[in-house]
């Protein structure tokens, strides 16, 4: 609907709209829409956007990015070409977080083989979740194919590591199917970095997302931004196993867990294992002020890295992305937002309960939430609808299905997987506020599964054009639902998907 070796690199993290700049030292690893009334002045629109990023501020960390150096891609197609392309130029470090590489990407991985061919300096790291990148052992699987990758060209050029949650271990890990594992939490982060480049998404590396799988792709040219990006991959892959190759019987790889880890493996010491992984992230994710300087007055845009990682972060979470999208909603529920528009969409519409009432809060005169829609978050929609009316809300806040086919039905079909937020303040036309990354703003992000994405606030013209433009392609697929649409009989959620529900959270699991 509309998660070995060290060497200290300074990364400095300059903030806009405010008047702090952050230094940390990272330790480098290699192994739904709303309206409101126009404002009465332009000052009003920057003193919104101000105190907002004051707020922000206070949260994580924040870099200026120049409008221009901000790419958004449309379609999948155009992001597979995107990041080959990218790939194929490489000379110094090519680093991907995603959920799984597809058992059949041959042509990714003799992209990514190409590469390291011309560039005998070049370097890569792989980051993928160890329950999904082994689900199709010991058959062909995402594993396999990339221990090909380390066979060829050994450790010292191409890490391959793959997270496993500290939630599924013991008996749960021996009774649950593989098909249901994933409720449990997973690496979930979506993070594309080609030298000086970082493709930021919700896309995972199959043909699906490369073809006729709708998300969001945003290109941010920035070696700073970048660097800090390639700073949680490696200190996320420090705590993951390794994947080296093996023997075919066993489906090709070897999962091995290397004493140089500063960590003990999730399955064996899941507390421990937490508590240590928490020393590590939080530097990342909570920078300290360290040193200020003036504020640039030529600052029109900034990107604010905001992270989950909730079932890492012991005994307190100090993630940073359900507090700062939190912090953006709340605006909304102020008086200046009456006249402000949202626009919220998940390709599983499943809202985190605060997120969703700070939406049914909102003063924003139009919301709109757009999805599609599978028989579980069939149920979920039509519960979110059902609210909407209870706020007496349903003339303000709408609900949109994208369809583009009809799956299993249409070979032309495509499916959805977009998620993000769109704020535009009152009194201007458009969007000026977005969040772009792997999160579904759903409990399950927000308590089991790792996520990272970007917040961006600006003033330049140009950019929230852009914007605007991917909301309205996002759009064009989609037809508004309402609560009767959801009493037709074809709409109806069958007892064993209810069933299938209620079991996934009795056991501890999550949508």
């Amino acid at each position: 609907m509309i998660v070995t070796r060290f060497r200290p690199a300074v990364i400095r993290l300059p903030a806009a709209f405010s008047r702090r700049h952050t230094y940390v030292s990272c330790a480098k690893r290699f192994m739904t829409s709303g309206h409101s009334l126009p404002a009465p002045a332009a000052a009003m629109k920057t003193s919104v956007l101000g105190s907002l990023t004051n707020e922000l501020d206070k949260i994580a960390p924040c870099f200026e990015v120049e409008a221009e150096k901000i790419q958004i891609i449309r379609n999948p197609a155009d992001f597979y070409s995107a990041l080959k392309k990218r790939i194929l130029k490489a000379k110094r470090r090519i680093f991907l977080s995603t959920l799984y590489i597809g058992n059949s990407e041959h042509e990714l991985i003799d992209t990514l083989r190409q590469a390291l061919r011309s560039e005998p300096e070049l370097r890569v790291s792989i980051l993928s979740d160890a329950l999904r990148g082994t689900r199709e052992s010991p058959n062909a699987s995402c594993a396999s194919l990339l221990a090909s990758l380390v066979a060829e060209f050994g450790e010292d050029r191409v890490t391959i590591r793959m997270y496993h949650t500290p939630n599924f271990t013991g008996i749960k890990k021996k009774i649950i199917p593989k098909r249901l594992n994933e409720g449990w939490g997973l690496q979930h982060m979506k993070l594309y970095g080609i030298d000086d480049e970082i493709i930021i998404s919700g896309a995972n590396l199959s043909t699906d997302y490369f073809t006729n799988r709708q998300d969001r792709y945003h290109i941010f040219s920035c070696q700073r931004l970048t660097d800090y990006f390639e700073c949680i991959h490696n200190t996320v892959c420090s705590i993951s196993y390794r994947v080296l190759p093996g023997p075919r019987g066993v489906g090709g790889y070897v999962l091995d867990w290397p004493e140089s880890n500063p960590v003990p493996a999730p399955v064996e010491e899941p507390e421990k294992f937490k508590i240590a992984a928490t020393s590590l992230l939080n530097p990342m994710i909570q920078l300290s002020e360290i040193g200020q300087s003036p504020i640039s007055t030529q600052a029109k845009t900034i990107v604010y890295p905001l992270g989950q990682f909730t079932p890492l972060l012991h005994p307190d979470d100090t993630s940073t992305e359900h507090p700062a999208l939190s912090a953006v909603l709340r605006a909304l529920t102020e008086d200046h937002a009456a006249s402000s528009r949202w626009v919220f969409t998940a390709g599983y519409f499943n809202i985190h309960p605060q997120l969703k009432t700070l939406l049914l809060k909102s003063k924003s005169a139009k919301g709109t939430g757009c999805n599609m829609l599978p028989p579980a978050y069939t149920l979920l929609s039509r519960r979110f609808l059902d609210d909407v009316v209870k706020c007496g809300k349903k003339d303000r806040i709408e609900l949109r299905e994208w369809k583009k086919g009809v799956h299993g039905k249409d070979p032309n079909a495509w499916t959805y997987h977009a998620k993000g937020v769109w704020v535009t303040i009152s009194g201007e036309d458009r969007p000026s506020i977005t969040l772009v990354g792997s999160s579904n703003y759903t409990k399950r992000s927000y308590s089991l599964d790792l996520e990272m994405n970007a917040l961006i606030v600006t003033k330049d013209e140009g950019l929230k054009k852009r914007l605007e433009s991917e909301v309205g392609w996002l759009q064009e697929n989609t037809q508004a639902v309402t609560v009767k649409d959801f009493q037709r009989t074809e709409r109806r959620v069958s007892l064993k998907v209810r069933l299938a529900l209620w079991l996934v959270g009795a056991l501890g699991g999550q949508l």
